[in-house]
């Protein structure tokens, strides 16, 4: 396959590419928006932002960026816990310039010191919260401003999120028990759609590879509830339960529309706990969609991770600056650019050029988009993310898989995101520990002549992580034994381990053990009597 010539000598290949992806990121940059709890406009800010600013800076031919569902949950407990959208989008540009910081420090490397199973229970517990605070739009609960009263709580007691499910569950009740059928035939229509159109047998036309499903189902929900509106008025949706995004008459009303940082949040402690998430998550969520893309690309180019970690950063600091939400690279609109033939990063820009001149020119139409298509879209997401297939892969993968996959779920939903990421590390960590106490990976017994002889052979790089098999392997010799201790292969060994050893070769002679050092010095220990 030819090597691509460059931006602008690929058009008849990006351009389509482009289309095809602005097409599949338009509801999407939606539907996230209503699932952040934020301005619908926000969405279609970070959608052109990764489009125009990261896709012009990233080192990626096939990544796309803009507003993530892994983000959303992040956003809605963010915008309950500062009580501000203009304080949240100083976190946003504050995570922006923590990003930027860690790529000119070259940690484009940070995503492989998290483990997967930490990562996967994260998308899991995002997907399933996707999913609680959809459910309620699909029977037509639009209203996010539910006061305590309603919900059944003390005056002025407030539940976060991440803290209880309560607030979840009581909105699902309302919604089941308080329907509007007209929200339900529009996402059960639009879930019908999305789920067809994903059918592995379709696939193989043209057609259904191309076209998104997320397109085909928002265009047919707002076709039924107009529909409705001619036929059956009582089905029909309005207000609250549309799409509501500014309308400019002038460029200059158009500006207006943007909104600025609280500046004066810096004092606000808990807007550097939401920029530090962001900061974390986004830029692992971009990491991990690279890799990915890069996997899918037929020319097999490696992307820079740390220009990635710069071009992420910058993205948000303006998407922070003018009103928008957090942006990171995503794998639903990359891999969907790579299969539309994409050759370089032009797609990219020219789908963020794309929601522009939708957000300046069509914003009437987009407002007749109801809720309930966008919420049907978001549950699938969210399934995706939760399937039980995963949590049986998972099972199966045993204990030291499952269970920081299992633990990060269930303290993100009930605490906070960070912290069950934090609880998921400490469980991986232990085991780690565990394993490097319990086994002795450099031991080995054999034969000479009539003595049993056990040798522990040390490896190139020998950290404190060995130190306890190390100390449990030597602890269990039996007296009157002889043990080679080698060395020849070892690099560097941490003072921790030198020191268990040197212990152990000091007393040896106490329980009657013939030690042989190849190897090894003790640098900065001095040797007792009789060595």
């Amino acid at each position: 396959m030819t090597k691509p010539k460059g931006l602008f000598r690929e058009l008849q290949y990006d351009a389509p590419a482009g289309l095809v992806v602005f097409l599949v990121a338009l509801p999407l940059c939606l539907g996230i928006a209503l699932a952040s709890g934020a301005p619908l406009f926000s969405g279609l800010i970070a959608g052109i932002i990764g489009g125009l600013v990261v896709g012009s800076i990233s080192g990626s031919a096939g990544s796309v960026s803009g507003p993530a569902a892994g983000l959303s949950a992040i956003v809605l407990v963010a915008l309950a816990d500062l009580g501000s959208y203009e304080v949240f989008l100083l976190a946003v540009m504050l995570a922006g310039v923590l990003q930027l910081l860690l790529g000119v420090a070259k940690a484009g490397i940070i995503g492989y010191y998290f483990p997967s199973s930490v990562i996967k229970g994260m998308l899991a517990a995002i997907g399933l919260i996707l999913i609680l605070k959809q459910l309620p739009h699909i029977f037509g609960l639009d209203t996010e401003a539910m006061g305590d009263e309603a919900l059944g709580l003390p005056n002025g007691k407030e539940i976060p999120i991440f803290q209880s499910l309560f607030e979840s569950l009581h909105a699902i009740w309302l919604a089941v028990t308080n329907p509007e059928i007209g929200a339900v035939i529009i996402a059960s229509v639009s879930l019908t759609i999305l789920i067809v159109w994903d059918l592995a047998f379709l696939k193989k036309y043209k057609f259904f590879k191309l076209v998104p499903g997320a397109l085909i189902a928002v265009l047919v929900a707002t076709g039924l509830n107009q529909l409705f509106v001619a036929v059956a008025p009582h089905l029909a949706l309005s207000g609250n339960h549309l799409v509501a995004l500014p309308v400019a008459n002038s460029a200059g009303e158009f500006l207006s529309f943007l909104t600025l940082p609280d500046f004066t949040a810096f004092t606000n402690f808990a807007m550097y706990k939401v920029a530090f998430t962001i900061a974390i998550v986004a830029s692992l969520e971009s990491l991990l969609s690279l890799e990915a893309a890069d996997k899918l690309d037929p020319f097999k180019r490696n992307s820079p991770t740390n220009r990635e970690l710069i071009a992420q950063g910058t993205g948000n600091i303006v998407s922070g600056l003018i009103g928008g939400l957090p942006v990171t690279a995503v794998i639903v609109r990359s891999s969907a650019n790579i299969n539309a033939g994409a050759r370089t990063k032009m797609s990219a820009m020219l789908h963020g050029a794309l929601l522009l001149i939708c957000a300046i020119f069509i914003p009437n139409i987009l407002n007749l988009i109801p809720l309930a298509g966008l919420a049907a879209l978001l549950l699938l997401v969210g399934y995706k993310l939760t399937k039980i297939s995963l949590v049986v892969e998972m099972f199966k993968q045993g204990t030291r898989q499952f269970l920081p996959f299992i633990v990060t779920i269930l303290v993100i939903i009930v605490e906070d995101l960070l912290i069950g990421i934090g609880v998921g590390m400490v469980i991986s960590i232990f085991f780690i520990i565990k394993d490097n106490y319990k086994t002795p990976y450099f031991f080995r017994k054999a034969s000479e002549s009539r003595d049993q002889v056990a040798v522990l052979e040390l490896s190139e790089h020998v950290s404190f992580l060995n130190k306890g098999s190390i100390q449990l392997t030597l602890d269990e010799l039996p007296a009157n034994s002889k043990v080679i201790v080698d060395g020849t292969k070892t690099v560097q060994i941490d003072y921790d381990v030198q020191e268990v050893i040197y212990n152990f070769w000091n007393h040896a002679e106490e329980r009657g053990i013939t030690v042989t050092l190849k190897n090894i010095d003790f640098k900065g220990f001095k040797p007792s009597k009789g060595h």
